[in-house]
């Protein structure tokens, strides 16, 4: 074989060579951009962003989730959103979290500069959906960063009605404790509560005065009101304590020896004069109803018995008749709770004092 077939063949396989060479490098370029894609999907993506952020939820990881960019939130951003700048973030909290299971992506979709990620999920055994507004941050060397554009807390303006005290998934919570006006709080004003995004909130009252079944509530819109209003019930033990005041009172009114016992619901009047002391008893108790009042409870008026023996003096012919009659009579009051949680219980007639 001469020089030059020699050299021919060299050449040859060295193009053969460079062909394979390149071949190589384009596969791995790929592979490395595939991978890179693989890890951007990954960790790097609005959907691996909101994924981590479903994850602290259901793990019970409050305070993580409240640095989450995009999730805290300012009073300037509540009151442009029309919310209430006095917002308590008493909720935002590890005990005051439900759980959250099966948290995955179900879709994405592209809005200007938005991406809106849509979530499914089972909130304490309630299926719900919720789409957040995600928007680029950043970038860390290559790789972008995320934020929420709209918070995904929300507020839940909580109105308790029949107690100063509630629980919130558990969590025990005081409106004097809770409310920006302290000790001052109108018990029946709603109170607003910061709660987070996906996220299922059952209140409840359970004192010894009153007490609820309690309600349910799925936050799944983010930034958004949730009006919730509850109606605590009186006890039994509470009832119970309201019906031996009120047989107190009314035995007491009864020691009274006159016709016409002060600041009691029954009397007795009579056209002639009376010829020995009235003796008053109570033939009947009332059975006593308690129910919600505004801010307190009223005893329903219910009906009672009293019994009076008294002798009269006839001004016509100057004769005594001795009197035993059952006098019926109506007898009601109001009841205030007062900030120690004592109740201050004023029985009265149908009408009032």
């Amino acid at each position: 074989m001469d020089e030059q077939a020699v050299a021919r063949r060299g050449r040859r396989g060295l193009a053969v060579d460079l062909t394979v060479l390149a071949v190589v490098g384009v596969l791995l370029i790929g592979a490395v951009v595939a991978a890179a894609g693989a890890v951007q999907q990954q960790f790097y993506s609005p959907t691996a962003f909101v994924e981590r952020y479903l994850s602290m939820l259901s793990s019970g990881r409050a305070a993580e989730a409240l640095t989450v960019p995009g999730v805290a939130v300012s009073s300037e951003e509540l009151e442009a959103a029309g919310l209430p700048i006095t917002a308590s973030d008493a909720l935002l909290r590890s005990a005051a979290l439900a759980p959250l299971e099966d948290a995955h992506v179900v879709s994405t979709a592209s809005e200007g500069d938005l991406t809106l990620v849509t979530v499914d999920y089972d909130a304490g055994g309630q299926a719900g959906t919720t789409t957040f507004e995600i928007e680029r941050d950043g970038w860390i060397g290559i790789a972008p960063t995320w934020r929420f554009a709209t918070s995904p807390l929300a507020v839940m303006d909580l109105e308790v009605r029949g107690s100063m005290q509630f629980t919130v998934n558990g969590f025990e919570l005081d409106k004097r404790q809770v409310s920006s006006d302290g000790a001052d709080v109108d018990p029946l004003a709603p109170l607003p509560l910061l709660v987070f995004s996906p996220g299922l909130y059952a209140v409840s009252v359970d004192t010894a005065i009153s007490a609820t079944p309690g309600v349910a509530v799925l936050s799944d819109s983010p930034f958004h009101s949730v009006p919730v209003t509850i109606q605590a019930e009186a006890t039994d033990e509470f009832i119970a304590v309201v019906q031996q005041k009120v047989e107190e009172f009314l035995t007491a009114c009864a020691t009274q020896e006159v016709l016409q016992p002060t600041a009691c619901p029954f009397g007795y009047v009579v056209q002639d004069r009376i010829a020995s002391l009235p003796a008053w008893s109570i033939a009947q108790q009332p059975t006593v109803k308690v129910e919600p009042d505004g801010a307190g409870w009223r005893i329903v008026p219910s009906q009672a018995v009293a019994r009076i023996e008294v002798d009269i003096l006839s001004l016509f012919d100057g004769s005594i008749a001795h009197v035993v009659e059952d006098v019926p009579f109506a007898v009601g009051g109001e009841i205030d709770v007062q900030p120690d949680g004592r109740a201050s219980i004023v029985v009265s007639g149908p009408d009032g004092p």
